[in-house]
């Protein structure tokens, strides 16, 4: 089975719901997904440099063995976590599906930042997304 790590920003109670629905839609298509607000950030240290460490490496150690990255990109301007994420997977040559249901662009520079949009396959809906991880199941 394969691996989605699925970035995304987890600041508000919005965003973590959202990325809660959108995991269980992927996992409904055949994929293991790595969710880094329940899979990584649930550490309980006491020392808050220690649990960053922690986060981090959990991330890290996901990211790499994953298969394909989804990552949410709504708003003005992605996430700058998100943004990271996306950078690394692009350097190690996984696929990254950018999610963006927001309809605000960038204007003349295009739909998200340059860097961004050169480094994913971008799917304007959910529904775009999974039809896109459906194709990708047994590539």
């Amino acid at each position: 089975m394969k691996t989605v790590y699925l970035a995304a920003p987890l600041f508000s109670e919005a965003e973590c719901d959202f990325n809660r629905k959108l995991r269980d839609l992927i996992i409904d298509e055949g994929y293991e997904v790595f969710l880094p607000q329940e899979d990584s950030n649930n550490i309980h240290v006491h020392l808050e440099k220690k649990r960053q460490e922690i986060i981090f490496n959990k991330n890290l150690a996901a990211l790499d063995s994953s298969d394909i990255i989804v990552a949410v990109i709504d708003g003005a301007d992605v996430d700058s976590g998100t943004a990271w994420e996306i950078g690394y997977a692009y350097s190690k040559g996984k696929p990254v599906l950018g999610l963006k249901t927001d309809f605000r662009t960038l204007g003349i520079e295009g739909t998200v930042n340059l860097m961004i949009e050169r480094s994913i396959v971008l799917c304007t809906s959910v529904s775009e997304l999974l039809n896109r991880l459906k194709s990708m199941q047994d590539a």
